[in-house]
C-alpha cells in the first residue's frame, strides 16, 4: 500500500524518529516521502544538499534513525543526531534538529546512569494522523510551531515579589514598634564568580526590604580556624539575627565542622543537625525550614494546592533540597516516596504522583510520560545547556522537560523563574522570624512564618 505523498512537518520528523526503535509495520511495504524543495529545508542545514533527503523509499519493516533520515549523517554529519534530538526537548521542535556543540559541561550523575528511556513504536496511522505540515514551499519559508499548554505556570518571581512585600512591612512594625532591625550576616571564602554573584543577590534583597546585611569576605586559603572564629562574633553579636555561610567551601575545610559552628538560634539555612532533626518527628518544629524545600512548600500553599492526602514524589535526596522536602509534605500529611539513583521503575513510581518535586540536577530528566495527568509539577532543577543562540552561549532548563510537561500537568513550575526566586525570599522570611523569636516581637502572621 502507497501512503499519499505529502510534505513532513517538523513534529512528524521527530515522531518518525522516536519509533525508530521498533517495526513500524509489517512487510517490506515503502513509505516514500514527497521531494521538499532545498529552500524549505534550508533551516535544517545546507540547502544544495537537502533536496534529496526525503526522496529515498524507505522500508517500514527496517526502519532507523540513519536509514530514513540521511540528513542526520550527510548534513549533519553526526551519527549520534537522533538522541541529540531526543535529548534536549526544552527547544522548540526546529530548533531541536540542529547540532550544538557542548562547550558547558553538563552535570552527570548515578541518575542518567541508572534511569533508561524505552522507544516505544508508534503506528504509521497514528504519526499520518497527528503530524501537520508547517513547512511552506517560498523561497522565504518560516517554521511555525504550535505548543499547546494546558498547565497552569507556578509563578515563582510574582510570589516571591508578594512575599518581600509582606516582609518588608513587617520589618517596618518591627523597626517602629521597638527599634530593631533584622540582621543578616554572610561569610564567604574565596573568589568564585557564581559565589560572588550569590551573595551579591542576598545583600540586594536585604536591602529591598529593610534587612541589614553583614559581609565577612575570605581569602581562598583561610584556614577553618579563621571562618569559625568569624562564625563565633556573629553568633555573639545582637543585631545579627541570621548566620549563612555561602556553599561551596574550599575542599580543605571541613563543612560540616562551619556549618554546626552556626548557633542554632541563628541557622537561617535550616541545615544545622538540631533543626533537620526536629522537622522529621512528629510534634516537633524546627526554628528554621531550609529555604529552597520551604519556597516549594510556599508556592503549593498560595497556589491553593491540596497535599493532605495526595501522593507526592522527590526526585532527589540530597541534604539540602530533597530530603527536607520529603519531610515537610510529610508533615502536610501527604504519602510520599523518593526516587533516587538507586531506585528501580523510576518513571512508573512518578507517574502514580499527585504532586511531584524534583531535585536531581539532570536536564530535562523528567519526560512528559513519566507524569500523571493533571498532577503538580514543581521543578527545582537549574541546569545549563548549550545554546548558541544566547549571549551566554548556554541557557538554563530544569530537570522537568517543560516542553512535554506543561501538555499534562495542570500546574509546573518555569525555569528560570519558578523556585530560584522562592529560595532568597524564603532566607529573607526565616531571617525576620528569627528577628521575632530573638526579641518576642509579634507580628502579623503570613504562611511563611
Amino acid at each position: 500500500m502507497q501512503v499519499e505523498s505529502w510534505i513532513p512537518s517538523s513534529s512528524y520528523i521527530l515522531k518518525l524518529i522516536r519509533a525508530a526503535g521498533g517495526s513500524l509495520g509489517n512487510g517490506n511495504k515503502k513509505l516514500k516521502l514527497a521531494r521538499v524543495s532545498a529552500a524549505v529545508l534550508s533551516p535544517l542545514g545546507n540547502p544544495s544538499r537537502a533536496s534529496h533527503l526525503f526522496s529515498l523509499p524507505v522500508s517500514i519493516k527496517t526502519l532507523t534513525p540513519e536509514s530514513s533520515f540521511p540528513f542526520v549523517s550527510s548534513v549533519f554529519g553526526r551519527r549520534n543526531m537522533a538522541s541529540s534530538v531526543l535529548s534536549d526537548c526544552s527547544l522548540p521542535a526546529p530548533a531541536r534538529l540542529l547540532p550544538f556543540q557542548r562547550s558547558v559541561q553538563s552535570r552527570t550523575s548515578q541518575f542518567q546512569r541508572s534511569v533508561s528511556f524505552a522507544w516505544r513504536p508508534l503506528s504509521l496511522s497514528a504519526i499520518r494522523s497527528t503530524a501537520s505540515p508547517h513547512w511552506s514551499l517560498s523561497a522565504s519559508a518560516s517554521v511555525a510551531v504550535t505548543t499547546e499548554t494546558s498547565a497552569k505556570v507556578i509563578d515563582g518571581k510574582a510570589v516571591a515579589k508578594q512575599i518581600k512585600d509582606e516582609i518588608a512591612g513587617e520589618i517596618v512594625r518591627m523597626k517602629d514598634g521597638i527599634g530593631i532591625v533584622p540582621g543578616l550576616a554572610v561569610i564567604l571564602v574565596g573568589s568564585r564568580k557564581d559565589s560572588q554573584t550569590y551573595v551579591r543577590n542576598k545583600k540586594k534583597a536585604c536591602e529591598a526590604v529593610g534587612i541589614k546585611s553583614y559581609e565577612a569576605n575570605l581569602p581562598e586559603d583561610s584556614t577553618e580556624e579563621e571562618v569559625l572564629k568569624h562564625i563565633a562574633c556573629f553568633n555573639d553579636d545582637p543585631s545579627v539575627h541570621g548566620i549563612l555561610v555561602q556553599l561551596p567551601l574550599p575542599r580543605h575545610m571541613n563543612e560540616e565542622k562551619i556549618l554546626n559552628a552556626i548557633g542554632l538560634e541563628k541557622d537561617v539555612d535550616g541545615f544545622h543537625p538540631l533543626n533537620i532533626g526536629r522537622l522529621s518527628m512528629q510534634g516537633r518544629d524546627p526554628l528554621f525550614v531550609p529555604c529552597t524545600p520551604k519556597g516549594c512548600m510556599e508556592l503549593l500553599h498560595r497556589y491553593g494546592v491540596e497535599i493532605k492526602g495526595k501522593r507526592a514524589v522527590v526526585i532527589g535526596r540530597s541534604n539540602i533540597v530533597g530530603m527536607p522536602a520529603a519531610l515537610l509534605l510529610q508533615k502536610a500529611n501527604a504519602t510520599i516516596s523518593m526516587v533516587h539513583s538507586y531506585t528501580k521503575n523510576p518513571v512508573e513510581i512518578t507517574r502514580q504522583a499527585d504532586i511531584i518535586i524534583s531535585a536531581a540536577g539532570v536536564a530535562n530528566l523528567v519526560r512528559g510520560s513519566w507524569i500523571k495527568p493533571g498532577a503538580v509539577v514543581i521543578d527545582v532543577g537549574i541546569n545549563p545547556v548549550d545554546d548558541a543562540q544566547s549571549p551566554r552561549g548556554y541557557r538554563l532548563v530544569g530537570d522537568v522537560c517543560y516542553e512535554e510537561a506543561c501538555k499534562v500537568a495542570s500546574a509546573i513550575t518555569p525555569v528560570p523563574g519558578g523556585v530560584g526566586p522562592m529560595t532568597i525570599a524564603m532566607l529573607l522570611s526565616n531571617t525576620l522570624s528569627s528577628a521575632k523569636r530573638i526579641h518576642d516581637f509579634k507580628v502579623h502572621v503570613h504562611s511563611f512564618s
